[in-house]
């Protein structure tokens, strides 16, 4: 019987592995050996690079003018809350987010104050939605996809969340 992982390719279970030989069996051990290493350490490297781009474009807003959303921010925001304030806010709520990513020591907290930080970050769709797009609904502004991307974001977030209460990737297609 074949085990899948994904539904891309067949994995051979470990009773069918007894009879493959040559470069079949060497491909094999290699792609566990693979699989087993994304397993270990991917959801860590995607931990981290969350951080790192939440400390870049966090870090960025400190300093006005260097942003490449913050002309963004300001027609989102700007009818709600002075701008003077707003944006060193900003600045050090999405850096600590990107550094309690990196650390990777309170994870559920983290995701929560970065689903917040999302919700203000989506919210140009509704209050400045004319700077999004070029021709709706496909051809995205560069400021459209700059809010596009966060969907990957989020997504990888909820992957980590998934993992937060001792969840993990498997390298086995047959684990139960």
């Amino acid at each position: 019987m074949q085990a899948t992982s994904s539904g891309e390719f067949p994995a051979i279970t470990s009773m069918e592995l007894r009879g493959v030989t040559g470069w079949r069996l060497r491909l094999e051990r290699a792609d566990r050996q693979v699989t087993a290493l994304l397993a270990k350490h991917s959801i860590t490297l995607l931990r981290v690079a969350i951080g790192l781009v939440y400390v870049w474009f966090g870090m960025l807003k400190f300093f006005p003018g260097t942003s490449p959303a913050e002309p963004l921010v300001h027609a989102t925001m700007a009818q709600f809350v002075p701008m003077a304030l707003f944006l060193p806010f900003l600045a050090l709520w999405e850096t600590f987010i990107g550094v309690s990513f990196i650390i990777g020591r309170w994870p559920r907290i983290t995701i929560a104050l970065m689903l917040l930080q999302m919700g203000g970050a989506m919210s140009s769709i509704l209050f400045a939605s004319d700077r999004l797009w070029v021709s709706f609904p496909f051809v995205w502004t560069l400021e459209g996809q700059y809010v596009f991307k966060d969907i990957i974001l989020v997504s990888a977030a909820l992957v980590i969340g998934a993992t937060a209460r001792g969840g993990r990737l498997h390298s086995r297609p047959d684990h139960k």
